[in-house]
C-alpha cells in the first residue's frame, strides 16, 4: 500500500518537477516565489488529474480473483500461505 501512496505522490509532484525543470530550461531562477505565485493554482490542478488517472487506470486494470481467500493459516506445523480458491 506504501508504493501506491508513494507512486502516487510522486505523479501528484510531477508537474511541480515538470515546471522546475522549464524555469531552469528559461534560466529563471526556480526558488523563487515571483515565478510560482501565478502557476500554483493550475499545477495543483494538473498534479490531481495526474493522481485521478492513475487511481482510475489502476482500478480498470487491476487483477481481478474470482472465488474465497483463503488466509493464511497452520497444517500440520507448517504455515500455508493466503490463496485464492
Amino acid at each position: 500500500m506504501v508504493r501506491v501512496a508513494f507512486s502516487e505522490a510522486l505523479l501528484f509532484f510531477l508537474p511541480f518537477a515538470l515546471f522546475a525543470l522549464y524555469l531552469v530550461a528559461r534560466r529563471r531562477n526556480p526558488l523563487a516565489w515571483a515565478h510560482w505565485s501565478d502557476q500554483t493554482f493550475w499545477l495543483i490542478v494538473a498534479g490531481l488529474l495526474c493522481a485521478a488517472a492513475a487511481f482510475i487506470y489502476t482500478g480498470l486494470t487491476a487483477e481481478r480473483y474470482q472465488g474465497a481467500f483463503d488466509p493464511t493459516h497452520l497444517e500440520n506445523g507448517r504455515v500455508v500461505p493466503g490463496q485464492f480458491r
